[in-house]
């Protein structure tokens, strides 16, 4: 099979085990279940995974790769950071605050054995995160940011952004948010980080 084609398949298959997981949630999804679902072979599922934390940890990083992507590529060049924040924010906030998103992390808090809970901290903030304290590292030797530390700028720009939002949509409290919300929350909190930070 080619590149083009398992890329596809794997789509497939990753889709099928998102819509059983929203059905049935984590404990009641089973590898040979979205396989029937996929219409694939189980020993596929185990090949391309290795088990069912590891399709999920597949679900949670495709679902945070244009974030990702997007600080690579600005980590690999000499973009500035806050213009790259401004960038990021609403690609991270949206992909919060999305339905895949929300639908896992409502699955994760179902589940007993925190294994799909594990998987979204390794496969998500645990990717993320370290990159945007990367990229707050080189605003603070640059002098574009004033903090004690990469961790500490990127807290303050993640609570900031983030905030309560997605435990509200998590809990059915928030509806999911229009662009304009989007905007307005991102601007908010660009215009309070760069306070924080003693930017112009």
């Amino acid at each position: 099979m080619d590149q083009g084609k398992r890329a596809q398949r794997a789509r497939q298959i990753e889709n099928a085990a998102y819509e059983l997981l929203e059905k049935r949630g984590y404990s009641g999804t089973s590898m040979l279940s979205v396989a029937r679902h996929a219409k694939a072979s189980n020993e596929t599922l185990y090949r391309w995974y290795g088990d069912k934390r590891g399709l999920f940890i597949s679900i949670v990083e495709n679902n945070a790769a244009a974030t990702r992507q997007k600080l690579e590529a600005a980590i690999g060049g000499n973009a500035d950071p806050l213009m790259v924040l401004e960038e990021i924010a609403p690609v991270l906030l949206s992909m919060l605050l999305g339905k895949k998103a929300v639908s896992l992390n409502r699955a994760a808090a179902a589940d007993e054995s925190g294994e799909l809970g594990l998987a979204i901290a390794a496969a998500g903030r645990g990717m993320v995160y370290p990159l945007i304290c990367r990229l707050m590292e080189r605003g603070i030797q640059t002098g574009a940011l004033k903090a004690t530390s990469s961790e500490t700028a990127a807290d303050w720009f993640l609570n900031l952004l983030i905030g309560d939002l997605q435990i509200r949509r998590v809990i059915h409290a928030l509806e999911i948010p229009t662009e304009q919300d989007l905007q307005q929350r991102v601007d908010t909190a660009i215009f309070a980080f760069k306070k924080l930070c003693e930017t112009s």
